[in-house]
């Protein structure tokens, strides 16, 4: 039975729990969804299969699935997605699953299921984060994060001609996790340091994680109130009132404790922490990191017993209290004022080949707040052991970020380019600057409608044949942007229906394929004229 809603139209299919079910696909049927990490094998081919319960894939993931012919799969709770010999196979549900119809187009299907089950909220986070360049502390001082160096980070930023905007202080400025109060040895006035910033035009966020230093004094605190995950001891049977000893768990800075976000006493302890380091020091907001499901086994023992996915969204939560935020492991909260991070990337053109997939299905998925990983790759192994970083990838990772959402810089141009690349990258920056208008509206617009900012071709241009370029996007519905990602001076542009105008003012007809030559200080952008 039809339904009419908002000039949505959707056409429930079924609903099922814990059953098999198959989905037979259509013709030219494409599949999008699922984790934005695995952006880059989509539209889906044949034998791909994922499962969401507690694997969000080290980034952002929903339990939605959307296709090019206007259907979607959508719960409120994981399950298996399998695509094989032209079916789809859903399995091991632990929630029920709606399979329905919003239209005929990907675009039509993203409306329906965003206005239905995560609706925007109208809400922006700090317009400061799209309408300025990021500045991340990680890949110059990586864990040696001190008052000095982020002092001449910031001053070498002005002095370089690149304009303030956010600089983050990245993870180990405090002794121990759980411990908020910068360590002396390495900062000896903060606040001092923060207020410096301040004045030359920088706001300022600190990393911080919901892991807790085991035997520390905050530890202990922490324990004797019960506000960390617990170990089970092997027993599935325990319950929270008879569990005792902490879990200690094991991510990618060793062994520690963590938070347990089920228990609202939880929730205040650490919302007092970060406003008594707002208060302390003038900090303006927090990078969220870790997060991710896996930290969370689901024979733990927490307040209230919840998925390893639902920990992850309650992390996500939390920071809507900030409206200078980001994150990077999230599960569910699409439409949210959340600042979503692409995960870490390497210092590889392959990896830089991936934004573009990455960055448009996390507006899919209704995270449409979303910033591209650090220009040049945010992977810190990466960089280990080069004496000379790859500058060309540099600069084209820089203009691949300009028309994102945001961009964010942490290797220093300046230091490790040549003057030829170091201006082509100024020149992306000052690129974005006069595109920053439309991005703001392009946000403000996407904070009530809960559409993506950036796009792929086959949301804009349906059923035209372009669900697979994935190095080309829309910027909103009147850009096309298309970066060079690979050792080359030229690239094929497929321009779809339409007529196209480039900066030149020259007119191009589409559809049609184009050959374009593209100098390193270059960053080719069409305005469609008339669709």
């Amino acid at each position: 039975m039809k339904k009419i809603n908002l000039l949505f139209f959707v056409f429930p299919v079924f609903v099922f729990a814990q059953q098999i079910k198959t989905l037979d696909i259509e013709k030219n049927e494409e599949w999008f969804g699922g984790a934005v990490n695995e952006a880059h094998k989509m539209p889906f081919k044949n034998g791909y299969s994922i499962n969401l319960y507690g694997d969000n894939k080290g980034n952002q993931t929903s339990p939605l699935f959307l296709s090019s012919t206007g259907r979607y799969i959508w719960s409120e709770e994981p399950f298996e997605f399998t695509l094989k010999d032209g079916k789809i196979i859903l399995s091991k549900a632990t929630g029920e699953i709606e399979i329905a119809r919003g239209g005929n187009t990907l675009a039509e299907s993203f409306k329906a299921v965003s206005h239905q089950f995560f609706p925007a909220t109208g809400i922006l986070p700090d317009t400061l984060l799209f309408s300025k360049p990021q500045y991340n502390t990680w890949i110059e001082l990586v864990y040696d994060q001190n008052q000095d160096d982020i002092l001449k980070y910031a001053h070498s930023i002005i002095a370089n001609g690149f304009p303030p905007g956010v600089l983050m202080i990245d993870d180990n400025w405090a002794n121990d996790y759980g411990n908020f109060k910068f360590r002396k040895e390495k900062f000896p006035d903060a606040k001092k340091m923060i207020e410096e910033l301040h004045g030359m035009g920088f706001k300022v966020m600190v990393w911080i994680s919901p892991f807790i230093s085991p035997d520390s004094e905050i530890f202990r605190e922490l324990t004797s109130k019960k506000l960390l995950l617990l170990d089970s001891n092997g027993d599935t049977t325990l319950s929270w009132a008879n569990a005792e000893k902490p879990a200690i768990i094991n991510w990618w800075n060793g062994y520690s404790a963590l938070m347990d976000f089920t228990n609202p006493k939880a929730i205040d302890w650490f919302n007092e922490q970060l406003d008594r380091v707002v208060k302390n020091y003038g900090v303006d907001g927090f990078k969220f990191d870790a997060g991710d499901m896996e930290f969370y086994p689901s024979n733990a023992v927490s307040y209230k017993e919840v998925s390893p996915n639902e920990h992850s969204k309650l992390w996500g939560l939390f920071g809507l209290k900030y409206p200078l935020n980001e994150y990077r492991a999230m599960w569910k909260n699409g439409g949210q004022p959340i600042v979503e991070r692409l995960r870490d990337k390497e210092h590889t053109w392959s990896d830089l080949k991936k934004l573009i997939p990455h960055i448009t299905t996390a507006g899919l998925l209704g995270y449409q707040f979303t910033c591209p990983d650090m220009i040049g790759g945010g992977e810190f192994g990466s960089f280990i052991g080069r004496d000379k970083l790859d500058e060309e990838l540099v600069v084209r990772s820089a203009q691949c970020s300009a028309l994102m959402p945001m961009m964010q810089f942490s290797v220093a141009p300046w230091r490790i380019l040549n003057q030829k690349n170091l201006d082509a990258v100024k020149k992306a920056v000052d690129l974005r600057l006069r595109y920053t208008p439309y991005i703001l509206e392009m946000a403000k617009a996407s904070a009530k409608s809960g559409e993506p900012i950036v796009r792929n071709l086959e949301y804009m241009f349906p059923n035209q044949g372009y669900a697979d370029v994935q190095d080309q996007f829309m910027l909103g519905n009147k850009y096309m942007i298309a970066p060079l990602l690979e050792r080359a001076n030229q690239r094929k542009i497929f321009f779809p229906k339409g007529l196209w105008k480039d900066e030149y003012g020259n007119l191009i007809k589409g559809p049609t394929v184009k050959n374009v030559i593209v100098p390193i200080d270059t960053l080719p952008v069409f305005e469609l004229v008339k669709k």
